[in-house]
């Protein structure tokens, strides 16, 4: 039995963004039309390595695909100069139970992560929105601005804050447009402003839409200091015990989910949940129905919106799929036979 193995070097070499959120969008719409299953998610936690691991799958009937993602985030590594961020997945045939090709994971993942956080922001901001604030400048945050500017080039000002360091704010806005055209082949405009932060209170003040992808597990942004009409993607709580943005944002605001059960029970949904402020029956949607058309998303222009992405392997599936396609219409990965 032959199958194609790709590298993350291969993968590079062929995925295209803008094909990546177009493969998220109908993922998330076949979602809502009950044409997916997300399988149980499993993870486990290394105290002594300050790590973990978290194993995904999922079945997309429209696409007759099934698989399964590991990933592992091991922070201690870099000391050690080996990626931090590593992971494998496997796509089979759900017609045949065949395995179609197994490949890196980890750039997959920042690539379909990126698309999610844009495509709520898409749906869910005011379509007038000009100004994003990216809390967080890890990996991946690259692909949340990437994806964002390709879905919204109606954005003016892009306001980046590390709250650990603003040195790293700094050096990921200084090298944010070179990183876009070189590795992503996106030429930004000129008219477009990047500048690093330090006063969040004072940013969210003239902010549209937020992307939060940090590790946090307390939040970092409290109501008081968010203006009406905002927009948050939420991404980085994705793990039980992690949050970033205050529970009583929950109160009032219209909130979607990339998989209900999911972000209840350990996405940024989960502590304002277990504090009774967030039920299953208040969560306005998931961000599918609103993409499909079921559901309408924002319905005024000052009020909160959120999105809670846990991550879903159906995106993962999708967009390795993608990754074999056009690998194996140029020539490349690795043909195996096992």
């Amino acid at each position: 039995m032959k199958i194609i193995t790709l590298s993350q070097s291969d993968i590079k070499k062929v995925l295209e963004l803008d094909k990546v959120i177009e493969g998220v969008k109908k993922a998330y719409i076949q979602k809502s039309e009950g044409r997916t299953a997300v399988w149980p998610s499993i993870e486990y936690h290394f105290e002594e390595e300050k790590a973990a691991m978290d194993i995904r799958s999922g079945y997309v009937m429209g696409e007759k695909l099934h698989g399964a993602k590991m990933l592992n985030n091991f922070p201690l590594n870099t000391e050690k100069g080996i990626p931090s961020f590593s992971g494998l997945l496997l796509i089979f045939d759900s017609k045949t139970g065949l395995p179609l090709g197994v490949m890196d994971a980890s750039y997959i993942t920042s690539m379909r992560t990126g698309a999610a956080a844009a495509l709520g922001i898409k749906a869910l901001a005011r379509k007038d929105s000009k100004n994003l604030l990216l809390v967080g400048a890890g990996r991946q945050a690259f692909y949340m601005l990437a994806a964002t500017l390709l879905a919204m080039p109606q954005i003016e000002n892009v306001r980046i804050l590390d709250p650990l360091s603003y040195d790293n704010a700094c050096n990921f806005t200084d090298q944010i447009v070179s990183r876009l055209a070189d590795e992503l082949k996106i030429k930004v405009r000129d008219s477009i402003s990047f500048s690093p932060a330090d006063d969040l209170p004072g940013v969210l003040s003239d902010t549209d839409a937020v992307i939060t992808i940090t590790r946090a597990t307390s939040p970092i942004i409290k109501k008081e200091w968010v203006k009406a009409g905002t927009h948050f993607s939420c991404i980085g709580a994705d793990m039980a015990g992690k949050e970033e943005i205050d529970p009583d944002l929950f109160r009032e605001a219209r909130v979607f989910a990339d998989d209900i059960k999911q972000c209840i029970s350990f996405g940024e949904m989960e502590i304002p949940c277990k504090m009774g402020i967030v039920t299953k029956e208040s969560v306005t949607g998931e961000l599918g129905e609103v993409l499909s058309g079921k559901k309408q998303g924002r319905i005024s222009d000052d009020g909160i919106t959120i999105f809670d992405a846990t991550g879903l392997a159906l995106l993962d599936i999708v967009t390795g799929k993608i990754a074999i396609d056009l690998a194996l219409k140029k020539g490349l990965g690795t043909v195996v036979e096992i």
